[in-house]
């Protein structure tokens, strides 16, 4: 006989632990699809009636849950966006005092880092700004260190992103990461460096200089090791990331929540090797109860190297619950565990769920569940549990992926279940010893980190041809939530256990994601999209058959070019899966900056534009007089008459597009010195739509050009709080007095307008309207 609470644990664990946790994220979901968050006061009546509805009714458990998550996640949230930069301090020089987080990265021309602010002031008056705020320091910036304290005058504005099809959401970013401001050290500033104090990330950036020293000859190889040992990522080039998301291993080089839970794993198996090699080991401390801790233990160490960011401390604070689990008397099972992780998360976190590497990461943490609860027999085991996990992972992460990323590698599960192993548990591990051991004994961290090398740089020249391979990488048009909710049930169905009846109908299921139905224009008709590029221009022109970019925004000194973070995605997005034709309608780099980074991604577009000299590209020159019709839809070069006569603003290309039913007009910057010629080729016709000359300027939309053509709507392409006041006031006030609506991409974010083939053209749509959510400014 046993005593109570002797001998082995029990293998039944307490009910309810997923259904908890999936209540509780369910309750957390429901306030990110919101448009606006509710009152304060219904946040905390929800947080406070929850528990009472629960202890009066317990058949109401779930959906008491649920209610509690709902207040809660609305709570933070709304806690969180009080805490961003009053409007009022926009644009004006705020002195601070804070501490700099994670690594700074210099570039050529600014230095860019975050500074967690402890104080702040306006004219001698304190404020009350504290947390994270995004810098760049301009010119001649000092050498920057992690976790210096520095006291310095800095103009900010709140967080505020482009929003456009497929582009990256900087507000949602920002809420999630706990950004309250954004801006640069002024000029004029009186700076002073007040101190230092020791923290992971000085230790992570002397490591990094380290590893950069120790293999000067090998640049390419020592980004990719500095990214492997603690977690810097500052060196690593488009080129890169090109051939990691072609093959779906990012989260290999990156310390993601996968890689840590997979140090964790690695640490539990030795220890399960060393109760093996030594049995009275065991009489001492059950295997089970010493293989848990090692986990922790291990994942911590690693985490730290990764800086302990939001996205680990998440990763962390699972696998602490799973230890737990393991440590305790009783011995849940997976799902209940799974479930408790959950749960500890979103209470910690809830906005964690405004990350994909939320979920990737709790995908990572099953994992380790998984792996830690049952041990490989032989290597054999071993070998075919790492290719069903790849299967597996494959299948689980396709839906998430076409849904945060617009984008999968078809080669993905391929190239993981070769490098996966070999870069887990030989050159990590490896990695890290010859890290630890470069400060303190380099004559043999050296030669170890050597050896790393070698052997990364021969996963990378594989990792290399995989990416090359024919359709080794696929695009896929914007997702709806009815398409992304089918084909998460279909994953859920393919994973059912064996025996499942018709369990390879699941695949159907992905079909509304992978192959959406393309709500193309009819004959005669077209569509444009005035893509939100800042203080710039793009614009989309589609027929049923065929598209046409004009222009693709701008490229900046920093290295963000916004034809390949804009443009490139909109049109993956949009479902454009090739591009007849690209105009860079003149040399200004707010128009052809990004036109490189697009002609690379649709290599068989054909190329015009004006200015052909100060071209990035080899444009053809565009002329008035040049016409071709696509699909019942006519294209009309307005200008320039003679290519080369006139540079800058008034040698740029104009176009006329004309469907059935309207008609749209793409005047780039041409002033009003121009504007009689292009009125008097515009003509009569079909209701027209102007994209507003050079974005608003007071030298351009004369009131002679505005009556001649009598638009039914203006876009206006410019920049949130841009330098140049664009659209001037003036010129606001030219369209008001001629009764044209205007709409200007800073406020409407991308702008869509359908031209029936038959009817007048449909009301603009606002990206930034019909996609409101509580975040968005």
């Amino acid at each position: 006989m046993t005593a109570p609470g002797q001998g082995r644990p029990s293998s039944h664990a307490p009910p309810g632990g997923l259904a908890a946790g999936v209540a509780l994220l369910a309750g957390v979901l429901a306030v990110q699809a919101l448009p606006a968050l509710p009152p304060r006061a219904v946040d905390v009546i929800a947080i406070l009636l929850a528990p009472l509805l629960a202890w009066r009714r317990p058949r109401l458990l779930w959906p008491a849950i649920v209610v509690a998550g709902f207040g809660w996640a609305a709570l933070r949230a709304d806690l969180a966006l009080d805490a961003r930069l009053p409007r009022a301090l926009e644009g004006r020089d705020v002195d601070v005092i804070g501490a700099i987080d994670d690594l700074p990265r210099a570039g050529a021309h600014e230095t860019r880092f975050e500074l967690r602010v402890t104080s702040a002031a306006l004219d001698g008056a304190p404020l009350p700004l504290r947390g994270l705020v995004r810098l760049a320091w301009y010119g001649g910036a000092p050498a920057l260190a992690p976790c210096e304290r520095w006291a310095l005058r800095v103009r900010l504005k709140r967080p505020r992103g482009l929003i456009d099809p497929g582009g990256f959401d900087g507000e949602r970013h920002a809420l999630e990461r706990g950004i309250v401001a954004v801006g640069y050290v002024r000029d004029d500033g009186a700076h002073r460096r007040l101190g230092e104090s020791p923290c992971v990330d000085r230790l992570r950036a002397r490591l990094a200089a380290a590893i950069a020293a120790a293999l000067p000859e090998d640049a390419p190889t020592a980004r990719l090791l500095q990214a492997l040992a603690v977690g810097d990522q500052r060196g690593l080039d488009d080129a890169d990331w090109s051939v990691l998301r072609a093959t779906g291993t990012g989260h290999l080089i990156a310390i993601s929540g996968l890689h840590v839970g997979l140090a964790g794993v690695l640490a539990a198996w030795l220890v399960r090797g060393l109760w093996r090699l030594w049995p009275a080991l065991g009489e001492r401390l059950p295997r089970p109860r010493a293989e848990a801790p090692a986990a922790l233990l291990a994942a911590c160490a690693y985490g730290a190297l990764a800086g302990l960011g939001l996205p680990t401390l998440r990763t962390l604070l699972m696998i602490g619950v799973v230890a737990l689990a393991r440590l305790s008397r009783r011995a849940p099972g997976a799902a209940h565990t799974l479930g408790l992780a959950l749960a500890a998360i979103l209470l910690a976190d809830p906005l964690a769920v405004l990350s994909a590497g939320f979920w990737l990461s709790f995908v990572g943490v099953a994992f380790l569940v998984l792996v830690i609860g049952r041990a490989p027999r032989g290597w054999r085991g071993l070998v075919h549990e790492l290719g069903a996990a790849q299967g597996v992972m494959a299948v689980a992460l396709l839906p998430l992926g076409v849904w945060f990323f617009g984008q999968s590698s078809l080669v993905g599960p391929l190239a993981n279940l070769v490098a996966m192993p070999f870069v887990s548990f030989v050159i990590v591990p490896l990695t890290l010893l010859a890290t630890a051991l470069l400060l303190p004994l380099p004559a043999l961290g050296v030669p170890l980190l050597h050896l790393a090398a070698a052997l990364l740089r021969a996963q990378w020249w594989l990792l290399e041809r995989m990416a090359a391979w024919p359709c080794a990488h696929g695009y896929f048009p914007e997702p709806g939530l009815a398409a992304f909710a089918l084909a998460s049930l279909g994953a859920l169905w393919l994973l059912l256990p064996r025996g499942m009846p018709a369990r390879a109908l699941g695949a159907l299921l992905f079909l509304p994601l992978l192959w959406p139905r393309a709500a193309l224009p009819p004959p005669g008709g077209f569509e444009a999209v005035v893509l939100d590029v800042g203080q710039g221009l793009s614009v989309l022109v589609r027929t049923r058959g065929h598209a046409l970019l004009f222009d693709a925004g701008a490229r900046y000194a920093s290295g963000f070019d916004l034809g390949a973070a804009v443009a490139v995605p909109a049109l993956h997005a949009l479902g454009v899966r090739g591009l007849d034709a690209l105009v860079v309608s003149h040399g200004d780099n707010d128009h052809a900056g990004g036109a490189p980074a697009v002609a690379a991604a649709f290599p068989q577009a054909r190329l015009l534009g004006g200015e052909p000299a100060r071209g990035v590209l080899p444009l053809a020159p565009c002329r008035a007089g040049q016409a071709w019709t696509w699909d019942g839809v006519r294209f009309r070069m307005l200008y320039p008459r003679e290519p080369g006569t006139r540079t800058g603003n008034d040698g740029a290309c104009v176009l006329l597009v004309e469907g059935g039913g309207g008609r749209l007009l793409l005047p780039s910057d041409v002033d009003a010195s121009v504007e009689p010629g292009i009125a008097a080729a515009v003509g009569d016709g079909p209701p027209l739509v102007l994209v507003v000359p050079h974005h608003g300027s007071r030298s351009s939309s004369s009131a002679p050009f505005l009556a001649a053509l009598r638009p039914a709507w203006a876009i206006v392409s410019a920049g949130w709080r841009n330098r140049f006041g664009h659209p001037h006031p003036e010129v606001s006030a030219r369209y008001a007095a001629a009764g044209v609506p205007l709409l200007d991409t800073a406020w409407a974010g991308a702008v869509r307008v359908r031209f029936p083939a038959d009817a007048p053209p449909r009301p603009p749509e606002s990206w930034r309207a019909q996609s409101r959510r509580y975040w968005r400014e």
